[in-house]
């Protein structure tokens, strides 16, 4: 379960993900089993529109569920995703997206989660602008190195 060093555990992993830096995604919020995670809306990750990229949102969603996931998980385990799913509810529209990661069943291997993606106007008003749910699987530390041999 969930250890007093958590926090500072997902940190740690947060840092090694290039995606999440390159997007610019900030840690707001890690609790037991929930994660929350934000990232401004730049031109760098609009799509044709002007709007954020579904990807953008997928990545900063993807992660909040998955670091909700190992928020559950034992020292020493890792995460990855098995399956997500996103469902657009309106554009991605505002100044940061912000995405809430949820455990809904936590299992020894496998953990069910959902994130929600909020925009965020200038005046901090938000709105549900997608829904995401997923599976997670836990890993051991060192899984690169298994599946690249």
């Amino acid at each position: 379960m969930s250890t007093p060093d958590n926090s500072a555990r997902i940190a740690e992993n947060f840092a090694r993900q290039g995606l999440m830096q390159t997007l610019g995604v900030s840690i707001e919020e890690v609790s037991p089993g929930r994660c929350v995670l934000s990232m401004p809306i730049t031109p760098a990750v609009s799509q044709q529109q002007g709007f954020a990229h579904a990807g953008a949102g997928f990545s900063l969603a993807d992660s909040a569920a998955g670091y909700a996931a190992l928020s559950l998980m034992p020292d020493g385990a890792d995460v990855v995703s098995v399956e997500v799913k996103m469902n657009m509810l309106r554009p991605m529209v505002g100044t940061r997206l912000i995405a809430t990661g949820t455990v809904l069943r936590a299992g020894r291997q496998i953990t069910v989660v959902r994130a929600d993606i909020e925009a965020e106007d200038a005046a901090g008003n938000r709105k549900l602008v997608g829904a995401v749910q997923g599976t997670m699987m836990a890993v051991q530390a060192g899984f690169r190195d298994v599946v690249n041999s």
